[in-house]
């Protein structure tokens, strides 16, 4: 098959390789339920609270296990078969889904309890997420690791525009528990995909490990040592902190700026996901023809311009355009950092070295979250979003003056 054939179907890979096929195929189901929770949780939090620093703080109790985990989760998945590892942690997620889906269909869930079970996913992801994003390369071939990433990219993205309008109709007709449950019941599709996939067995002989700091500690020296992987891991972080308050802040943008309810709130969301979904199918439509380095440059500074925009407008329809543009830019950045951080590691660090890239691009969002919801409840949720955008813009466009090597990756 020739390159341009490549360059013009972005789901060229699904027919090639039937274990990417199986796990794509099941984890975007999976995903429509997980964003419908994502659109409930919000909501919940906002209607049990009232206040937009609690709505953050329940952002934040989901992913700041990510923060604390990722690096330990990296050796594990290193040390042990990451299929394994994935299944076990879908499984449990099933549970946590089933118990927020109880809790609120008996009306007994108090913001208590919505944040001892954001907790308890978020730990659960913490172990999930390196695992599966390093066994990746494992099913498909290096050669079409970028597509891959970028094609899983776009499911999740698809999930992001379907479990919204979704969850915006079952919130309407049945309620918002219900959203909760949706979401466990599509667990069952990602581990029926995860139960069919075949690995080649491993060869070599079996390897002597470290103790596990050392096993993060070398990892963090390897990272450290290429100038720019650093660089890039940089750019998450500080796009993970200062980037994510426009989707925590979104229930409260939504109600109290542009004053929509909940079916209001899911629109945005859609938009968001109708863009990244646009910027992820493109990656993998490219492939390796993409310019990498020029186009990260322009995402990255596309994405603070259109969040500033978005964050400053009082008109329904230019949020919704301003969302369509961040959701694409978004997409397009991170999918192009994770190839180019996975097209650098050795197998034998792999786990670890994508912990350290789950930690910062997930794991800094409770601390964004938290510190967005804190400016938000002093002096709205507008200046939270845009004075974050305003950071990563400067931030981005000091760090590709700085370094030549990410405007030519």
């Amino acid at each position: 098959m020739t390159t341009d054939a490549r360059s013009i179907n972005p789901f060229r890979i699904l027919g090639v390789h039937r274990n990417f096929r199986l796990f794509f195929i099941g984890q975007t189901i999976s995903l429509v339920g997980t964003w419908m929770q994502q659109v409930a949780t919000g909501w919940l939090a906002l209607e049990l609270s009232n206040d937009p620093f609690v709505v953050g703080l329940v952002s934040a109790a989901g992913t700041i296990p990510i923060l604390i985990l990722s690096l330990p989760a990296g050796v594990v998945a290193d040390r042990n078969e990451k299929l394994r590892v994935v299944k076990i942690a879908q499984a449990l997620m099933l549970i946590e889904a089933s118990l927020l889906w109880w809790f609120t269909v008996t009306h007994r869930l108090t913001i208590d309890w919505l944040l001892a079970l954001s907790l308890l996913g978020g730990t659960l992801a913490a172990f999930e997420i390196p695992a599966r994003q390093s066994l990746m390369v494992d099913l498909v071939v290096k050669d079409d690791l970028q597509d891959a990433i970028a094609l899983n990219s776009g499911g999740f993205n698809a999930a992001r525009i379907i479990g919204p309008s979704i969850a915006a109709l079952v919130i309407a007709q049945f309620g918002l528990a219900w959203c909760f449950g949706f979401n466990a019941l599509s667990y069952l599709a990602v581990l029926a995909g995860l139960a069919m996939i075949r690995l080649a067995p491993r060869d070599g002989a079996p390897v002597v490990h470290p103790s596990p700091l050392a096993g993060i500690l070398e990892a963090l020296r390897y990272v450290r040592g290429d100038r720019l992987m650093w660089i890039v891991i940089r750019v998450v972080a500080v796009f993970s902190f200062f980037g994510i308050p426009v989707l925590t802040m979104l229930p409260v943008m939504a109600r109290d700026h542009l004053h929509l309810d909940a079916s209001g709130y899911g629109a945005l969301m859609m938009c968001f996901g109708a863009g990244a979904l646009l910027g992820a199918l493109s990656v993998a439509a490219q492939g390796s023809r993409l310019p990498r380095g020029p186009v990260l440059t322009v995402s990255s500074l596309t994405l603070g311009v259109s969040i500033i925009l978005f964050a400053q407008s009082g008109s329904v329809v230019f949020s919704g355009a301003m969302m369509f543009v961040s959701g694409l830019a978004m997409v397009v950045n991170n999918a192009l950092i994770n190839g180019l951080l996975q097209s650098r590691v050795s197998d034998a660090l792999r786990g670890r070295v994508m912990a350290i890239y789950v930690m910062l691009y997930v794991g800094m969002n409770p601390l964004g979250s938290f510190t967005a919801g804190w400016v938000a409840s002093r002096v709205g949720a507008p200046w939270a979003v845009g004075g974050s955008a305003a950071v990563m813009l400067a931030f981005a466009v000091w760090a590709f003056r700085r370094y030549p090597e990410l405007r030519h990756s």
